[in-house]
């Protein structure tokens, strides 16, 4: 399944709206560190590993498409 996600920075919460989630991160955009966090919390949110987690697009950006197998 794919996911719209937008990422917000210096806030901890997770509101989805059908097909669109906004992820609210802690850690910095530095080194991937928010991509971790993003995987991880979207793994916890929906029960799955965090190796069924995949960022599809948007790597560098705070939109994404994030693939969940």
């Amino acid at each position: 399944m794919l996911y719209q996600v937008h990422v917000e920075f210096n806030s901890d919460s997770i509101t989805v709206d059908g097909n669109e989630i906004t992820i609210g991160v802690k850690s910095k955009p530095v080194d991937g560190q928010a991509n971790k966090e993003v995987i991880k919390k979207m793994a916890k949110h929906f029960g799955v590993s965090s190796a069924n987690v995949s960022i599809k697009k948007g790597h560098k950006s705070r939109d994404k498409i994030i693939e969940i197998v």
